[in-house]
């Protein structure tokens, strides 16, 4: 039988194992905590990294695209056709409008949709969003040049020169070189010496870099579709010679139909028209015009003198507009051959007349009504 010694030290080792165990167990949980928190700790730092990193980024890109950049002068980009968003971006950053070409194409990324080409006018910072929006939308800068009723290639090219659209010699070079002539209306008008005539009256939307050859042609895009509302099929040289002259002679609608007729009447009779605005434009091609028609001029011998040569002049004067093409293709019927022109008249009227007789009567008239109003 064991002692109470022997059973007591058995006793103090199992109570020593139990010990031991348990602080075994406990240095586990407490590796165990430490771990999990190192994990724990790991995670956070990580998560406030990628925060940060990702404000950080946030911050950039708000910089790039939302903050106002570019030029505070006027400044033109001219886009061509067929450029890609890369050259695009890259070229708005060479010309000082955006601060990225990347952040560009980041956003094209986002965005999608067509950017088009043109030429674009910057004059203050803007957003990188709103250049963006503004090249999706094509919001492209234009010159608008009107060409009134009436108005020769002379008269236009001075407009476009002022708008600075190009030279003056530079849009008559190309409104006469035959070539062009022969492109742009050589099916409609073989007898055409250059494109007086066939320049549509409107007001035209250019980009500041628009050659006078797209003007021309732009120009003549608009006469064809007038000419084709019209119907105008047959005598296209003749009814637009016609028609110019008209131009020329009247600005009252209700009077067109009988200027036309008194060119016919004369034109079957073999009169000559002895119509003063030929004359000048005579004068204008052969860079003679003084501003005033003298009875000199009468008597200069040009190829649009209608005093010294009968029939029509060799083309066009001016380029007329649909009222003068209507009037020209329907003349009224009448016996008229003379008239005092409706530009003359104080009144704003033209007075026809059969006959010399009354033609001078009508003149005289005219002259005595002008001193009249020069005294009042």
């Amino acid at each position: 039988m064991a002692s109470a010694r022997s059973t007591g030290a058995a006793q103090e080792t199992i109570d020593g194992e139990e010990e031991t165990r348990s602080r075994m167990v406990k240095r586990r949980r407490k590796g165990k905590k430490k771990k999990g928190s190192a994990i724990a700790r790991f995670f956070l730092y990580a998560f406030l990294l990628a925060f940060v990193a990702a404000g950080a980024a946030g911050c950039a890109i708000g910089w790039w695209v939302l903050i106002p950049y570019g030029p505070t002068a006027e400044t033109f980009v001219n886009i061509p056709s067929g450029t890609s968003a890369i050259a695009m971006g890259s070229q708005l950053e060479s010309a000082g409008i955006i601060r990225s070409q990347y952040a560009f194409y980041l956003l094209r990324r986002f965005r999608k949709g067509t950017l088009r080409a043109g030429t674009y006018r910057f004059d203050h910072p803007a957003p990188l969003t709103e250049v963006y929006n503004r090249i999706a939308q094509g919001d492209v800068y234009t010159i608008s040049l009107t060409v009134p009723e009436g108005a020769n290639i002379f008269d236009i090219a001075a407009r476009a020169e002022q708008l600075h659209l190009g030279t003056r010699e530079d849009f008559l070079t190309a409104a006469e070189d035959p070539t062009v002539v022969r492109d742009l209306i050589g099916d409609l008008d073989t007898n055409a010496v250059s494109l007086e005539g066939y320049l549509f009256p409107a007001t035209y939307r250019f980009a500041p870099t628009a050659t006078a050859q797209q003007m021309i042609a732009a120009m003549v895009q608009r006469f064809r579709a007038a000419a084709a509302q019209l119907g105008i099929n047959q005598n296209l040289h003749h009814t637009v010679t016609i028609a110019s002259l008209i131009e020329r002679e009247t600005a009252v609608d209700s009077e067109r139909p009988l200027v036309a007729s008194v060119f016919e009447n004369r034109l079957d009779k073999r009169m000559p028209l002895m119509t003063d605005p030929a004359v000048i434009y005579g004068l204008e091609r052969e860079g003679v015009w003084r501003g005033t028609i003298y009875a000199s001029d009468l008597k200069r011998d040009t190829p649009y003198n209608t005093y010294v040569h009968s029939g029509l002049p060799p083309g066009p004067i001016a380029n007329p507009g649909i009222p003068s093409l209507r009037a020209a293709m329907r003349p009224a019927q009448s016996n008229y051959l003379y008239f005092v022109a409706a530009g003359g008249d104080p009144q704003g009227h033209s007075v026809f007349s059969e006959t010399l007789e009354g033609h001078t009567r009508n003149v005289a008239g005219y002259r005595k009504a002008v001193k009249r109003a020069g005294k009042r």
